[in-house]
């Protein structure tokens, strides 16, 4: 079996699913979907995991900024993207 393992400063993210109902109930066409920016950690570097300024763990829901995310061709879905942590803008987060 395989597995991605990002290195330096980067984690694998598997994005969420694009949407295909607004918020108003509106269905899009097929062709036309809203992007998302969210997405949950699969894995990450041992960079990452060490540096304590990072707080974030595998299976955390993030938002992220995909402008410079590389697409993993490991799935046929295509959803997996090594980011830069720095693109991880925020984590979800329950209130306890």
């Amino acid at each position: 079996m395989e597995v991605v393992e990002p290195i330096g400063t980067r984690v694998l993210i598997r994005k969420d699913e694009d949407k295909k109902v607004t918020k108003g109930g509106v269905h899009l066409p097929d062709k036309i979907e809203i992007p998302t920016l969210t997405g949950r950690i699969v894995s990450i570097s041992e960079q990452v995991r060490r540096d304590e300024d990072y707080p974030i763990q595998q299976y955390d829901r993030v938002l992220f900024n995909p402008k410079r995310s590389i697409p993993v061709d490991f799935e046929g879905d295509n959803r997996l993207f090594v980011i830069p942590i720095e693109d991880v803008v925020a984590v979800f987060r329950r209130e306890s």
